[in-house]
């Protein structure tokens, strides 16, 4: 089950500062905690409502003079370290951010339980934003600045900045542990109702309690981002699964691949038509003979008449059809150039049988066809030396020569080796759009729907 969250409740801004801003955020004051003593940091002057110590996991008032103690929670030791601690800048998207909160939030689907990890970011004079972490996936969030509208074509997309989101997951998050300040009273036990809508990077989630409804706009981050930004030691968890807005590594690949297979179809058929309209197909040579099977062995190969191939060098299409029936015949062919003495050889068989075995069958063919490529114009003759099996009788066999055939086996090839490789990316981005959506509110029926969402994204 792939999660994620916006963030709760709508932080107030920050104050601008007047005239140009200072190199680095302004020093971080302190508390003491009434509970334990602890000195606490405020990272976030007042715009922090709540703040929790980390000593005693006391989450304090920090509107109140007294600082008064709102809850305490109990925290099992080791569970919940921030991967980025407290305290910690880095600058996202070219502005210096301070982590100054963190939490870990969940959801139970069917009896399971499925955490991921939030980052308050503070900059007095930029405001708020957040990451989001789970199983290694990461998002950089921030507020929405105009609220979303639904979608005019179904209820479950909804429209932000011109962009279409799909309804991913509604789900109820409950907060269940904190540390640090945050602009808004955080309690662990908190409970809010989260919808999260897709468009690949992009994800938009709504956050509804039961004071208010907040929107926010997250953009999929690699891990190694937030570490270089954050100058932090060793490398980032590593992203486990399909996370709900990772983007496809070939999605954007897939549609123009797509176009231009389709361009180089449409040049192959073409080609195929000049071909096919441009040869000549011109007779050269035909003829008819007899094998018999049934005399004794002899020497039965023989040469036809001299016959004429004319034209541009090109391929000779030779076709064999014999009144086999249960039987076979074996021809070994020479194509032999009568002024050059060059030659061509082959051997062709033409076999065909039929029966009955729970149900009538049939194989082979009493025709047979056979291309031989670039032949020079001049004259020629066959040598044909047939073979079968003896006491078969007499079989009748026909040989027709004809000059420039168009050959379709060549466009057969040409049409796989371009079809293939688009068909296996386009099964590529199937199925990480399949590993993302059966982790949804709406498990994928069939391919098409998957390539309509891709489509809209």
């Amino acid at each position: 089950m792939v999660v994620s969250s916006s963030p709760p409740g709508t932080p107030p801004p920050a104050s601008p500062s007047q005239g140009p801003a200072p190199a680095g955020p302004p020093q971080v004051r302190s508390i003491k905690c009434p509970a334990c003593g602890a000195t606490i940091p405020v990272r976030s002057f007042s715009h922090a409502v709540t703040i929790v110590c980390e000593s005693c996991h006391s989450i304090l008032d920090a509107q109140d003079p007294g600082l008064k103690i709102m809850q305490q929670f109990k925290v099992v030791a080791g569970e919940d370290r921030p991967l980025i601690p407290l305290g910690a800048r880095g600058k996202i998207r070219g502005t210096l951010y301070e982590v100054i909160g963190f939490m870990r939030r969940t959801i139970v689907v069917e009896d399971i339980s499925y955490d991921w990890h939030e980052y308050l970011l503070f900059n007095p004079y930029q405001g708020f934003r957040y990451l989001t972490e789970y199983q290694g996936h990461w998002n950089d969030i921030t507020l929405c600045k105009v609220l979303p509208s639904i979608s005019s074509k179904l209820s479950a997309e909804m429209n932000y900045l011109g962009e279409e989101y799909h309804h991913f997951q509604t789900a109820d998050a409950i907060t269940a542990f904190v540390l640090g300040e945050f602009p808004w009273q955080v309690r662990v036990g908190g409970q809010a109702a989260v919808t999260d809508y897709v468009h690949p990077p992009r994800v938009l989630s709504s956050e509804r309690d039961d004071k208010e409804v907040t929107w926010s706009i997250g953009e999929y981050t690699a891990g190694t981002d937030i570490w270089k930004a954050f100058n932090l030691p060793g490398d980032p968890p590593e992203a486990i699964g399909v996370y709900e807005n990772q983007p496809s590594p070939i999605g954007a690949a897939t549609r123009a691949i797509w176009l231009t297979c389709a361009w180089f179809v449409v040049a192959l058929i073409a080609m195929l038509f000049v071909v096919v309209a441009t040869a000549k197909e011109a007779p050269a040579f035909s003829a008819s003979y007899q094998f018999y099977t049934n005399y004794p062995p002899s020497e039965p190969s023989f040469v036809t008449d001299v016959f004429q191939l004319e034209g541009r060098t090109s391929n000779v299409q030779l076709t064999t059809t014999a009144n086999v029936h249960n039987n076979w015949i074996y021809l070994n062919f020479a194509l032999i150039n009568q002024d050059t003495g060059e030659a061509w050889d082959f051997g062709r068989q033409v076999s065909y049988y039929t029966g009955y075995d729970d149900g009538y069958w049939s194989e082979g063919s009493t025709v047979d066809r056979v291309v031989v490529p670039s032949v020079p114009s001049g004259n020629y003759y066959l040598r044909i030396e047939p073979e079968s099996d003896r006491g078969r009788g007499t079989i009748q066999y026909s040989v027709n020569v004809r000059r420039d055939v168009p050959v379709m086996g060549f466009f057969g090839i040409a049409f796989l080796a371009l079809i293939i490789p688009a068909a296996f990316i386009a099964w590529r981005y199937l199925s990480f759009e399949h590993m993302r959506w059966q982790e949804s509110d709406h498990p994928p029926a069939s391919a098409s729907s998957l390539l309509k969402i891709g489509d809209d994204s």
